[in-house]
């Protein structure tokens, strides 16, 4: 049949071997690149995931498949493989007649070699024309390429059903092996696969199977392959019964991310459909930023401290280091397989007084300090350019008065903080929140303007956990920013390196500002509303959010080597989380800040506590506030009631101290009733205690 095929195309032959002739060739180097998976890693090369299309491929070296498998797949396919050149005349008119007799195909005619070429450089048409094509560049093939390149190729081209493509994917899929662990049996089915790889698919259809494994049983035996002992323990050896794999359950939320990264770099393509090929089939190694003990203590700390509420409320959580900007882990939400959307990066929620923090910089900016006085007496009417008379409310049930800029914030005063806002103007406070790393917009979408509710987190579009994770980070970096990122680097499938991943940083906030915030921000949790966020022994910063009608609570803070953000609330949008049965109301002090803690305990578990840098005493400069921000007009604090900074750079001192977190707030009544009408949010007092009255209830 081929030789009077040659004979009849003999011109097209000529034509095309003569084409093939006057191109540089150089065996199997000229064919095109086969799919192949690529494979993602954490970042100590652990695998966390694997990406493919229709085509699960990953290449082997030919010494790492077993004899047992290169001679099963030869004595099937090809037994004169070590013999002819790429073309076996008496093996095809052998399969002919061995097809005639049985009445179905058992052999084929094609070798090896010729179906490398076919699988790699032709289509699968069963036309004279394409065969006479597939001879003539197996020998050429042949020519160029030695036997054992010619095999490695083979066994990582062809299919074995269920997606697997080469001999590696293949022994996952079916047996959970690596391909260097296949036995005697794995061999038998997998190369009995090869002939008809949906039909004789061993877990769709086990009958057929079993008897394709007979026949090639009785072939391997004719040929001397394998003796009757081994056939007998092969028999006895059951099929698989389901899809298997080597790889990891991924964190789905973590890989998503890295996913649609990929997808959307243009390193990787100009047009969608490249960069998905180059993600999918380029055999990509794609090393991440995913610390795994970072990761599962992230996982860990959520699902221990999360109350259970049905379903009704979760919580996301996103970790950044601030040094480089390397998100070491997220918690996206509760399962991936059944809530794709990521609240820990796609999720803009209100951030309450966790959002303090951007007014605390840009004051420290303009020349406030830790012990400018500030006016906290609620309920307060402030006056914005350009806006009506803004009239929140503290929450606490008490005054206010004069307190220093410390106490305003470990206490989380609300009136205190507007009014230190007037002062330095919301574009000086939009400006903060950019510079530290807040790249969802502030400003209101129909007017395009900000307004004052921005100051306590009451945000038109919100932020995501993500974005909080990292302007705290830029404060631990001594307010250097780094833009978060999940991939560290990209190989292309022979190992070089397509490019990097992360910023060098950028000066956002300068070292002195940075430090003076930290330092005040430390007060939140040594004696503040985030006195449960304390993991220990551990120097760390941050602060407590509770939106309006308790819909989003957050606790976000961070080390001098980890910063993190925590969110809990509703997955589908704005559900109050205010006595919750079982649960009670919930705020950025209660839940977020023990999830915060238990996290941070395991990521920095072996880590040293770094010392958060004190700024220099020479920078602080606790300029005044105008007399009518102030309280009464004073613009100090009584003398027995001082703020200094202590050997660490914390603010302490009586004025707004907190009780220890243990102990019921000793002046604290219960509420005389609901908050004013148009109020940006209810401010959690220090620490409710567990057995008070629901707080603003």
């Amino acid at each position: 049949m081929l030789a009077l095929g040659l004979l009849i195309l003999i011109p097209q032959a000529r034509a095309f071997t003569g084409q093939w002739t006057t191109e540089k060739n150089d065996g199997l180097s000229n064919m095109t690149e086969l799919s192949q998976r690529s494979v993602v890693q954490r970042r100590d090369g652990s695998t966390l995931a694997v990406l493919h299309a229709d085509e699960n491929r990953a290449p082997v070296k030919l010494a790492d498949v077993p004899d047992v498998m290169i001679n099963a797949v030869i004595g099937v396919e090809d037994d004169r493989f070590w013999k002819h050149h790429g073309i076996d005349l008496r093996g095809t008119l052998r399969a002919l007649a061995t097809n005639v007799s049985a009445g179905e195909v058992r052999q084929g005619g094609s070798t090896i070699t010729q179906q490398l070429v076919k699988n790699s450089l032709l289509t699968p048409e069963k036309t004279v024309d394409r065969k006479v094509r597939e001879a003539l560049l197996a020998w050429r093939v042949e020519d160029h390429t030695s036997k054992n390149k010619i095999l490695e190729q083979y066994l990582n081209t062809v299919y074995f059903g269920n997606g697997a493509y080469g001999v590696q994917a293949a022994a996952e899929v079916y047996f959970g092996k690596k391909a260097s662990e296949l036995d005697q049996a794995d061999a038998v089915l997998l190369a009995g696969t090869i002939r008809n790889p949906v039909g004789y698919d061993p877990i769709k259809f086990p009958t057929r199977a079993l008897a394709r494994r007979q026949v090639v049983l009785d072939r391997l035996r004719s040929n001397g392959v394998i003796d009757d002992a081994k056939a007998d323990s092969v028999l006895a050896t059951p099929l698989p019964t389901g899809v298997k794999s080597l790889e990891e359950e991924p964190n789905d939320y973590f890989v998503e991310e890295v996913k649609q990264t990929l997808l959307d770099d243009r390193r990787l393509g100009e047009t969608a459909q490249e960069r998905y090929n180059a993600v999918f089939k380029g055999g990509l190694t794609i090393v991440t930023t995913l610390d795994r003990d970072v990761s599962e203590g992230a996982r860990e700390a959520v699902d221990a401290v999360l109350p259970d509420t049905n379903g009704r409320f979760t919580a996301a959580l996103a970790s950044v280091e601030p040094s480089s900007g390397a998100v070491r882990a997220i918690v996206g939400g509760k399962d991936f397989a059944t809530e794709h959307f990521n609240l820990a990066t796609q999720a803009r929620r209100q951030a309450g007084s966790a959002f303090k923090v951007m007014t605390l910089v840009a004051a420290i900016e303009q020349g406030y300090g830790p012990a400018t006085v500030v006016d906290g007496t609620s309920p307060c009417t402030v006056n914005f350019p350009g806006h009506k008379p803004y009239v929140p409310a503290n929450y606490e049930g008490e005054g206010g008065g004069a307190t220093s800029l410390t106490s305003a914030t470990a206490s989380s005063i609300n009136c205190a903080f507007v009014r230190l806002a007037s002062a330095v103007g919301l574009d000086k406070v939009e400006d903060a929140a950019k510079d530290l790393g807040i790249t969802s917009s502030l400003r209101v979408h129909d007017c395009n303007c900000l307004t004052p509710s921005m100051v306590l987190g009451g945000l038109d579009v919100g932020v995501s956990p993500l974005e909080m994770a990292s302007a705290y980070a830029t404060l631990a970096a001594d307010g250097m920013y780094h833009k978060p990122y999940f991939i560290e680097k990209v190989l292309d499938r022979h190992g070089k390196v397509l490019f990097r991943g992360g910023t060098k940083g950028e000066q956002r906030v300068s070292v002195q500002t940075a430090r003076i915030a930290v330092s005040i921000l430390r007060s939140v949790v040594s004696g503040g509303t985030g006195g449960r966020a304390n993991p220990g022994k551990w120097p760390v910063f941050g602060k407590t959010g509770t939106a309006q009608d308790y819909t989003d609570a957050w606790f976000v803070g961070g080390t001098r080597q980890l910063a993190a953000a925590v969110w809990m609330g509703s997955p589908v949008g704005k559900v109050p989380m205010k006595g919750v049965a079982g649960v009670g109301s919930v705020t950025g002090g209660s839940y977020p800040a023990r999830i915060w803690a238990q996290f941070m305990k395991v990521a920095m578990a072996g880590r040293p506590a770094v010392a958060l840098p004190a700024p220099d005493p020479k920078s602080i400069k606790n300029k005044a506030l105008p007399a009518s921000l102030s309280a009464g007009g004073s613009t100090s604090v009584p003398s027995s009631t001082t703020v200094t900074l202590n050997s660490d750079g914390i603010g302490v001192g009586p004025v707004g101290e907190s009780p220890s977190p243990t102990q019921p707030h000793p002046t604290t009544t219960q509420p005389s009733g609901p908050p004013p009408t148009g109020s940006p949010g209810c401010q959690e007092p220090p620490d409710w205690p567990d057995n008070y009255p629901p707080f603003c209830g």
